[in-house]
């Protein structure tokens, strides 16, 4: 297929009459224009506009071959526009990779709203702890929540933050006391979570030392890959758990697990959306992290209120 700027000049002449017109309105000189039409009349072997001193006009080849380029323009005008339109309405399907606890407590409840304000989306979100390889598995986005995030060619951007707490059951905190530093939890029961580096290593902040952290061994007789699991164990008296708060909102309203440790906690949690560096962001990607920014812009992903 040949070029097809130079059915897009024949065009503007024959609709403003003259090569002066057309070269104002394509903003190219007068001589670029006319040679762009002898070109294209070379290259069809046919003479398209007959010239005099006076006036253009069109062949009877001429005529025909202008009324099947409006056409081509008109199509081409069109998938412009569609193109426009599919990028200004989220459409198709977003594939999205979320953490299990994370998933089930917060994004399940809020997809309704979204979906509904998005009817022409199909929403496949995985819901797993598992590190996920954005590109290579072929996810639109992930939402990660790590205290750090790690080098990555990833675009990330925080959606929220989540306190981190100490917690244990009042009747475990009565019968083996409260810690009073995080050195004191060695004399613990510590329920750990896999999904992490060096699950069996707690890191603090430090009150007296804001610039450094205390990082703190401890060992435990539960060790699970689901955080509900071990925040449900807490409620029921195993042990301690170093959980984030809005995995834990509902225990910590009603009183069955009790803080401890509040001057230092652990690192506050990022709640983070992580999407491919393309140059042009989806409307679907935009319209969730939107989404999920606005809804999770309180302070209860922080702490329950």
């Amino acid at each position: 297929m040949q070029d097809l700027s130079g059915i897009a000049v024949f065009t503007a002449v024959v609709e403003s009459g003259s090569f002066t017109g057309a070269a104002e309105k394509l903003g190219q000189s007068k001589s670029a224009i006319s040679k762009q039409v002898t070109r294209l009349e070379q290259r069809l072997g046919a003479q398209l506009l007959a010239r005099t001193t006076r006036r253009l006009h069109l062949t009877e080849i001429g005529q025909a071959f202008y009324e099947r380029c409006r056409r081509i323009i008109a199509e081409a005008e069109e998938a412009e526009l569609a193109v426009t339109h599919l990028q200004e309405i989220p459409r198709g399907k977003l594939r999205v990779s979320a953490p299990l606890s994370f998933g089930i407590s917060h994004l399940a409840a809020a997809l309704p709203d979204f979906m509904a304000a998005n009817p022409e989306l199909l929403v496949d979100i995985d819901f797993s702890d598992r590190r996920v390889d954005i590109i290579e598995e072929g996810f639109d986005m992930a939402i990660r929540i790590t205290p750090r995030l790690e080098d990555s060619s990833l675009i990330a951007k925080r959606i929220a933050q989540s306190r981190r707490p100490i917690l244990a059951s009042p009747a475990y905190w009565e019968k083996h006391g409260k810690p009073k530093r995080p050195e004191d939890l060695a004399d613990h029961n510590c329920l750990t979570y896999a999904y992490i580096d060096a699950p069996n290593s707690w890191r603090f902040r430090d009150p007296d030392d804001p610039s450094s952290d205390l990082v703190v061994r401890v060992s435990g007789t539960l060790h699970s890959n689901s955080g509900n699991a071990l925040a449900q164990a807490a409620a029921n008296g195993l042990g301690v758990v170093l959980s984030p708060a809005f995995l834990c909102a509902c225990q910590i309203k009603t009183g069955e697990l009790e803080p401890a440790l509040e001057a230092f906690e652990g690192e506050p949690l990022g709640i983070h959306a992580l999407y491919p560096p393309n140059r042009h962001l989806s409307t679907k990607v935009r319209a969730f992290i939107d989404f999920l920014t606005a809804r999770f812009a309180g302070p209860e992903l922080m702490w329950p209120q």
